[in-house]
């Protein structure tokens, strides 16, 4: 792991700034790094995801720990230093590239990456990383609903990120993050971090947060697809009623007609709006959609 002077003078050698633009906030306090990293308990049977991998640093301690890590960096200057110095780590796997290659699908260069290190380690797939702020929401939504999907996840985030992760229906913060996470696992507000602990500061508190896959919560979700697309189609229209936003319904549930019905046997009320209802109620009406009472 390295420290704040060791960064900055790997960046100075290299004749570059911390970019605002992309989020490039180093976390510095090694403390804080080893906590993240015990947090998510990796074995060497064990593969880690990386996201905004910067100069290497936190990637040095995931790799004495994992079978392996694969490590993104979208800068290329960064991506360029962090190779450098994890020369000697057989088991990093360095890819300069953008996580997402559009806000629900992630970058395919990824995901092939993760489909072979499953077929040599048999363990879990983490996510374990600093997330730049701009994508950590669409990132942890993806590593959710899948194809590729995250048995955990530990990582620094933006508050306001950790706020939503954490919200509960009916809080302002609720959204569609709360609800697939809430859907299928358990999440947990590790620590608050104060802008000191990275370089550059940011301006806002950071926070630390844990998702660990529920596999009792995930089986009753009949369909993924479906339960996204329900969770969309409310979500999206989140001032309006649950009846309301049922007729405004598009893709695969535009064929669904019998809402009133859906709302009464999930014993829902459609006068509801959509911030109220509990991810167990977007299940539920999901799972009605998809069966063939519904569609067929």
């Amino acid at each position: 792991m390295q420290t704040k002077r060791q960064i900055q003078q790997l960046l100075a050698s290299a004749g570059v700034r911390p970019n605002k633009r992309l989020g490039q906030h180093f976390l510095i306090d090694i403390n804080l790094m080893r906590l993240l990293v015990d947090s998510a308990n990796i074995s060497d049977n064990d593969i880690v995801l990386e996201v905004g991998c910067g100069t290497g640093s936190l990637t040095e301690a995931l790799a004495q720990h994992a079978g392996k890590v694969i490590a993104v960096e979208l800068d290329r200057t960064l991506a360029k230093i962090a190779k450098e110095k994890l020369a000697k780590a057989e088991n990093v796997e360095l890819i300069n590239t953008d996580i997402l290659e559009n806000k629900n699908t992630i970058s395919y260069t990824v995901t092939n990456a993760l489909i072979l290190a499953r077929k040599k380690y048999p363990g879990r797939i983490l996510l374990v990383a600093n997330l730049p702020y701009n994508i950590a929401s669409p990132l942890m939504g993806n590593l959710v609903t899948g194809p590729i999907t995250a048995e955990a996840m530990y990582v620094t985030v933006q508050q306001e990120v950790a706020n939503r992760i954490t919200a509960v229906s009916g809080s302002k913060n609720y959204g569609t993050l709360s609800i697939f996470l809430g859907a299928t696992g358990d999440v947990k507000r590790i620590r608050v971090l104060k802008p000191t602990v990275f370089w550059p500061q940011p301006q806002v508190d950071s926070a630390m947060v844990s998702f660990v896959h529920n596999r009792a919560k995930s089986d009753r979700i009949a369909d993924m697809g479906f339960f996204s697309e329900t969770v969309n189609l409310f979500m999206g229209h989140r001032r309006k009623t649950l009846l309301a936003c049922s007729k405004l319904a598009g893709g695969r549930l535009a064929a669904i007609k019998n809402w009133p019905e859906i709302f009464e046997q999930c014993s829902i009320d459609p006068k509801q709006r959509p911030e109220q209802l509990a991810p167990e109620g977007y299940i539920a009406i999901a799972n009605i959609c998809f069966s063939d009472r519904a569609i067929g």
